[in-house]
């Protein structure tokens, strides 16, 4: 197998709880921007309102988990770096 190549498995074996809420929040995320890009809905928007501070803080606390899931993804890059 290649050295860069992690299976699904690998991933989640070593996932604290932040990880994992961070994963599921930013698959949430996707989807709903999928709604909204295929379907011209808006999930988050139904359920808390639109324009609702409860649906400005859901946006923000998935944007954090993007930007969480992004640093933690560069820290495992430059690890893997320098064990090579």
């Amino acid at each position: 197998m290649m050295g860069w190549l992690i299976t699904i498995r690998e991933i989640t074996m070593k996932m604290n709880a932040l990880d994992k809420l961070s994963y599921v929040l930013v698959v949430v995320g996707g989807l709903n921007w999928g709604l909204i890009a295929f379907f011209e809905y808006n999930l988050v928007d139904e359920l808390f309102g639109v324009d609702s501070t409860i649906a400005t803080v859901v946006y923000g606390v998935v944007g954090v988990a993007a930007l969480y899931m992004l640093y933690t993804m560069l820290m495992m890059m430059g690890s893997k770096k320098s064990d090579a």
